[in-house]
């Protein structure tokens, strides 16, 4: 029974990182496949960053309160159609890149 419960645990964690991949597509473009890249010279490299901070940040984003680095009109466009489920998604994606 244990080993069935971790099994199922792993394929839970691995359906939401796929998720993850698949919602953090869109982001790719200007941060990098990885978070290596400052988004438009601009940002910082989000590469593993505190998956409650990245929330934080693009709940600001999306209320229109946050403009880190003059890109608040950018990311307010990105996040427009982003529930706290994707959010969070993408936050613990972002968590977990190396």
């Amino acid at each position: 029974m244990k080993k069935i419960a971790i099994a199922m645990l792993f394929a839970g964690s691995t359906l939401l990182m796929a998720d993850g991949a698949a919602a953090y597509a869109k982001c790719a473009g200007c941060h990098g496949q990885n978070g290596e890249k400052a988004a438009l010279g601009k940002s910082a490299v989000i590469t593993g960053q505190d998956a409650a901070k990245t929330v934080e940040q693009l709940k600001g984003y999306k209320a229109g309160t946050l403009n880190q680095h003059g890109m608040g009109g950018v990311m307010k466009g990105q996040v427009a159609s982003m529930d706290d489920a994707a959010m969070q998604e993408i936050a613990d994606y972002i968590a977990a890149m190396k």
